[in-house]
Order: structure tokens, then sequence, then C-alpha cells
């Protein structure tokens, strides 16, 4: 199974699969940002502001997690924004022809609450304007992916929180 963590920068995605991984058994963190930069040193690709719109990147999203999975087993935790509805639908599909279950969950807070978060993070500050940009992305996104996944508001709650909920959603007896 996978567990797909969306929703935009400073949403609590990364701190939250880190504590998920810690309360559902046979669980492994998998960052697709990763096949986003090992994609970046692949000379005669085009520029592009975001390694998302590469397709190779989706399909090896997919490839990926399956490779992983069938190697590992158990379930793969994976915090990633995916705000472009047509990427997505790419994805999930994948997914779903390689016989993976999904659990898409979107973490979601108000936008005054995100952009305390991200103006506040110290650990990556020279992406903090790029994360402010795609607020407004998100809000247009937001209508698809509330579709698309479980909302869960991490506003006024602790990643451990949002956490329990996700893994008592998967599984009550946690």
């Amino acid at each position: 199974m996978i567990i797909w963590l969306n929703g935009t920068f400073g949403a609590g995605k990364t701190s939250t699969a880190k504590e998920l991984v810690s309360l559902i058994p046979e669980a492994h963190y998998f960052d697709p940002e990763q096949v986003g930069f090992m994609l970046r040193h692949i000379s005669g690709l085009p520029e592009v502001g975001d390694f998302q719109h590469w397709r190779p990147w989706r399909g090896l999203v997919v490839e990926t997690a399956s490779q992983v999975l069938k190697y590992v087993g158990g379930v793969l935790v994976m915090p990633q924004s995916v705000l472009v509805e047509q990427y997505w639908e790419e994805i999930r599909t994948g997914l779903r022809e390689a016989g993976i279950p999904l659990r898409h969950f979107v973490l979601h807070a108000d936008e005054i609450t995100l952009t305390q978060r991200i103006e506040s993070d110290v650990v990556d500050i020279g992406a903090r304007q790029w994360r402010l940009d795609h607020l407004p992305k998100y809000r247009e996104s937001f209508t698809w992916l509330s579709r698309e996944g479980e909302v869960i508001d991490t506003a006024a709650v602790s990643p451990s929180e949002v956490a329990k909920d996700i893994a008592a959603a998967i599984d009550p007896t946690l």
C-alpha cells in the first residue's frame, strides 16, 4: 500500500510522514522528490521550473514505488505536493495499474498558518520564496485535491496527532 501525503508547503507532509512511519508496522519513508533530484543530473532535458513537469518523473515515481514495494513489502509513506490534476491522475492511474492500493491524504491549513510555517522554516531558507509563490497554485488546486483525497486540517494540530489520525484511518487497531 502507498499512503500519499499531498498538500502544499507548510502543511506538515514531511513531519507527518516521518511520524507515520513509526506508527504503522512495516512502513517505509519514500520521498518522490528524490526522483526529481536524480533527473536534474540528466543532460538535455528541457528547462522547466518544476521537475514534475518532466513526464519521466511521474512514470519513475510509480515505477520506483512499485519496485521498492516488491523489494521491501509493507507500506510506503510518500509526502509530495502534486498540484497539477493531470499529473496526479497519471500517478494514481499508474499505481492502480501496478496493483498498488493507494490512500491519498491532503494535509491542509489556512493560508495564514501556511505562510507563518514557511517563513519560520530554518531548514531550507533558500526555498522560502518558491514555497510562498506556490500558495496561490495550492488554493486553485484545492477543489480537485479535496475530491481526490481525504482532507485533514493541520492548522491546529501537531504532525504527531495528524499521523495518529491517519494511522487510525488506515487501521483502526493502531
